[in-house]
């Protein structure tokens, strides 16, 4: 009967994130496509394109205008059967749709991978290690500094350092990106201390110390310009919640017994409050794989973020979806494991409760 209600409550939280995937997936193809206008692009493109290959073909010098117009036609009318054109675009958004459900991501429009790829898989994957060296990194910063900040602020409730803390929160306010161009004024352009940009020194250093040197060199402005705008409102919102948890009847009960102020911070105050505080961190990570656009596009960063914002600029449909269908499973199947953690612990869950 307990499996049966865990196993019940984790098949329905399945079947809902799928569901969500599938329509997050297909809103995107008619976003992206507005509607079917990117398409009628890349057929103007596709006729331009065999209309030159046509005209400039000298074994087709001896036919005349019309014999040419009426060739033209004929391979754009294949190639268009070929692609799919022929059929409406209802038609075609489903099949995008079961195309990128199973990762069938296709070839970019415009766009081209370091290695001169077209393949939109090959293209995400080879700025997806970009996005999570940087983000990743940040975002670890940032919890490890929100947690036990916050943990420290909350037993020192009313000192000095914790007003401080609270009245510098409203920084996050201004997204990281804003704090990241005062960040090149001062340290890239006027001290000259650390590069404007990129990922590596131009030319790339040989040896591999020195290239993960000028990554890390690299990484310092724009990982510093997250952690300026978010520290001080991590540390504090993690203060507020452990500072609700310390009121609570069962951490006074322990007090009153005499057990260890380290032992009840440990036990009673920090183990409670770990489970939506992961959960939280674990989202965030997440998100932050899809790499913060601006962030990336200022300090010229080749992850996923700056990938996006070039797909949408160029109307590039293929890679924005393969962008989307990526995340979106990420976010899934993160999602889903937080929900078993959450059946094994929650009784209410085991049960059949909720």
């Amino acid at each position: 009967m307990l499996l049966r209600g865990v196993a019940l409550y984790l098949l329905k939280r399945a079947a809902v994130l799928l569901l969500t995937v599938v329509v997050a997936v297909y809103v995107t193809i008619l976003v992206a496509n507005m509607g079917g206008y990117v398409d009628e692009i890349v057929k103007g493109e596709l006729l331009f394109s065999i209309s030159t290959s046509v005209y400039q073909n000298p074994a087709y010098r001896t036919l005349n205008e019309t014999a040419l117009r009426n060739l033209v036609n004929q391979l754009y009318e294949l190639e268009l059967k070929k692609r799919g054109f022929d059929q409406p675009f209802f038609i075609r958004g489903f099949n995008y749709l079961r195309d990128a459900l199973t990762l069938d991501l296709g070839r970019s429009l415009f766009i081209s991978s370091d290695s001169g790829s077209r393949s939109v898989r090959i293209i995400i994957l080879e700025r997806l290690p970009n996005t999570v060296l940087l983000f990743t990194t940040t975002q670890l910063l940032l919890f490890f500094i929100g947690l036990f900040g916050g943990l420290y602020l909350s037993r020192r409730f009313g000192s000095r350092i914790e007003r401080s803390v609270s009245l510098l929160a409203p920084l996050s306010a201004l997204p990281g990106w804003f704090y990241g161009l005062f960040l090149i004024l001062i340290f890239a352009s006027v001290l000259r201390l650390l590069p404007y940009g990129g990922m590596v020194d131009i030319p790339p250093p040989t040896d591999r110390f020195a290239y993960a040197l000028s990554v890390l060199k690299h990484m310092i402005l724009p990982v510093m310009s997250w952690l300026l705008a978010y520290s001080f409102f991590a540390i504090y919102t993690r203060r507020t919640f452990f500072l609700i948890f310390s009121s609570e009847d069962f951490v006074e009960v322990a007090k009153a017994k005499g057990l260890p102020e380290d032992l009840v911070r440990r036990r009673y105050i920090l183990r409670p409050t770990l489970p939506p505080i992961v959960t939280d961190f674990s989202l965030t990570l997440i998100a932050s794989w899809l790499g913060a656009i601006v962030t990336e596009t200022i300090f010229n960063w080749p992850g996923i973020g700056r990938l996006f914002y070039e797909a949408a600029a160029l109307f590039d449909t293929p890679v924005i979806v393969g962008l989307v269908v990526i995340y979106s499973y990420l976010l899934a199947v993160t999602v889903f494991v937080l929900e078993i953690v959450y059946a094994i612990l929650d009784p209410r869950i085991r049960t059949g409760v909720v």
